[in-house]
């Protein structure tokens, strides 16, 4: 393959001397990617991507001949928001969207709908299903669940959606172009999802009985049905089906591998199991994906793998080559996102040490490699590096891994304010990459430490199970473990060191001012818990109410000993409260409360509201505010 190489670096070099002038506001971190999800048609004959224009998400498709751009839809991720868009086949785009709706008092929750748009007709975007009112079909909540693109079938797909009973989905066979949908598996108690195999045929359900869960190898026939999978929810029995192979009598699916979840297969004619991939060390946090050429299993994804992917299919494997001999590894990580039908054309995603994020567009048969656009185009190595993967010891001797973050420029001695920044999740992690939050606060001046204390995934089943019931407790103590472990290191100011973090990282945030308060100088809580009472008290409207149960205990006491909200006047130490009125995932009443609690005792607490605003940030203005929010919090508390 031939690429053209020089033009290629010298873009690049382009790209990582311009626009560094002036200092950078807080937008250049906290906007909304400038471009993403770049999507080829099958045919490769056009690109669709997501274009953020002043805030606004505007869904565009470029003729790639003609050289017009054409856009589609936009939104401002306000009220309605643009989740996900896909190409059906060369001329259908279909789009989910997601609304926030609150019905008889209840808590507020999403609820989703999926749209098409045909590139050629050029009409306006149009629901591409919906119920039948005059066969008494009711609205599912979620409106926009493909289960298959039927690959030899080009205008239909298959979707599914509780029309008849709630939360009781069938599968139906949707035509793009009629909008028109025939059941072919109707709904049955306590199905929750199904899956269908490469050639489209709907094999297995998924059942789910409060917080029992079954794979079922599903038919017609009763007496040829048969339970694959069985366990209860957070328990080491517990599988994740990744999808079939092109042998439809062959799944790949997740388990448990010496207490870590590894990569496995298994034939349905014979049950017999075979292991494809574990690491010793980490959690397999990857799916499998697809040749859109053969149709099969190309290969999988792993976190720990050079550039995160591991190649079966040899075509795909021979463009990643191709790709890696002229990029260089120890710059760019090299993400293939996506291809044409043939796979002779291809979008990468670069990313590295000191890139924010690049796409460009590969064409094999002419050999040529060109930017298109960059995620984030202010943000360069002059401004930003990536994160450096450490570890410590917490107090009990448990090694704890993380990621740290430094200014530019750091060098080795100096002693700088430090802000320690815990995930989500909390059953989640952190990774090496670029991150809004921590590139801002780097850019400023600050050390930051994600630490993936005990509760988070990717470590094996005993260290995630430490967040059941486990709030507050030696999970917290991590974070403070890894403060002290900064100023160990010399590189923290043990006189200046605040905690911040959104959702699970807001309430660990305020349960360590207080729980830790000699550590801590202050707390900035984005879409934290503060109440955990309340918190399983309104799992009741859920379906998922007893795995709620069963991670966080009914024990009012406990819940009440770890719940922030209830220590307001123990607080002496500065606190900022930020919160989406429409988050549905964490209810804005905990940081209401926590506000309430706290301006009763007359501390020092600041809260924002933002209006409509969800949970992960998802309008610009919101994020740009909630980041400059938090750095000034932090600057005034760090700085002066």
């Amino acid at each position: 393959m031939k690429f053209i190489l020089p033009a290629l670096l010298l873009l690049l070099s382009f790209i990582a001397l311009a626009g560094q002038k002036n200092a950078l506001p807080v937008e250049a971190f906290a906007s909304l990617k400038a471009f993403s999800q770049l999507k080829l048609s099958p045919n490769g004959e056009n690109l669709a991507f997501v274009r953020n224009v002043n805030g606004e998400l505007v869904l565009m498709v470029y003729d790639r001949k003609k050289k017009d751009f054409t856009p589609i839809i936009r939104s401002d991720n306000h009220t309605i928001f643009f989740d996900w868009y896909t190409w059906a086949n060369d001329e259908v785009l279909l789009l989910g969207a997601r609304y926030i709706k609150r019905e008889f008092g209840g808590p507020k929750y999403s609820s989703t709908r999926m749209y098409a748009y045909n590139i050629k007709e050029k009409e306006d975007v149009k629901l591409a299903i919906r119920p039948n009112f005059n066969r008494d079909e009711r609205q599912p909540q979620f409106g926009d669940q493909v289960i298959s693109f039927l690959p030899e079938r080009k205008d239909t797909i298959l979707v599914q959606g509780d029309y008849d009973i709630a939360n009781t989905p069938a599968v139906y066979e949707l035509n793009l172009n009629t909008s028109r949908k025939k059941k072919v598996q109707r709904a049955r108690s306590q199905v929750i999802d199904w899956i269908a195999d490469r050639q489209g045929n709907v094999r297995i359900a998924m059942k789910m009985d409060e917080d029992q869960f079954e794979y079922v190898l599903y038919t017609e026939d009763r007496a040829k049905r048969k339970t694959l999978f069985s366990f209860s929810a957070l328990s080491k029995e517990s599988v994740r089906i990744l999808g079939f192979d092109k042998n439809p009598n062959v799944i790949y699916y997740t388990a448990l591998k010496d207490g870590r979840d590894a990569l496995y297969k298994m034939d349905l004619t014979n049950d017999k199991k075979e292991l494809i991939f574990s690491d010793d060390n980490y959690d397999f946090d990857g799916s499998i994906f697809y040749s859109s050429l053969t149709n099969n299993v190309a290969g999988f994804t792993h976190s720990q793998l050079e550039d995160g992917v591991r190649y079966w299919d040899e075509d795909l494997n021979k463009l990643h080559t191709s790709l890696r001999s002229v990029l260089p590894s120890e710059k760019f990580d090299v993400d293939i996102i996506d291809t044409s039908h043939d796979q002779r054309q291809y979008v990468i995603y670069l990313t590295g040490d000191d890139s924010a994020g690049t796409y460009m567009l590969g064409n094999r048969d002419s050999g040529e490699l060109v930017v298109f656009a960059n995620a984030y185009p202010d943000i360069d190595s002059t401004v930003y590096t990536d994160k450096k993967h450490i570890s410590y010891k917490a107090r009990d001797g448990l090694t704890i891994e993380g990621y740290l973050s430094l200014p530019v420029g750091y060098k080795a001695g100096d002693k700088l304010p430090t802000i320690v920044f815990p995930h989500g999740g909390p059953m989640a992690r952190d990774y090496a990459g670029f991150d809004y939050w921590t590139a801002l606060l780097t850019y400023n001046g600050y050390a930051v430490l994600q630490p993936n204390f005990r509760g988070s995934s990717g470590y094996g089943h005993d260290f995630m199970m430490a967040s059941v019931q486990g709030f507050g407790k030696e999970m917290q103590d991590d974070l403070q473990d890894a403060a002290l472990w900064l100023v160990d290191e010399g590189i923290a100011d043990k006189d200046k060191i605040c905690i911040g973090g959104a959702s699970y990282g807001g309430y660990a945030a305020l349960m360590a001012v207080v729980k830790h308060p000699e550590t801590f100088k202050c707390a900035a809580s984005f879409a934290g818990v503060t109440d955990l009472e309340y918190l399983v008290s309104k799992a009741r409207y859920f379906t998922n109410k007893e795995i709620v149960r069963k991670q966080f205990g009914t024990d009012d006491d406990e819940l009440e000993k770890y719940s922030p909200v209830n220590f307001a006047k123990e607080i002496n130490r500065p606190v900022l409260l930020l919160h989406g009125s429409d988050d549905n995932i964490v209810s804005v009443y905990h940081s209401r409360e926590m506000e309430d609690e706290l301006s009763d005792e007359g501390k020092d607490v600041t809260y924002i509201e933002l209006e409509d605003g969800d949970h992960y940030l998802s309008h610009q203005p919101y994020r740009i505010k909630t980041l400059q929010a938090f750095l000034n919090f932090f600057d005034k508390h760090l700085k002066n």
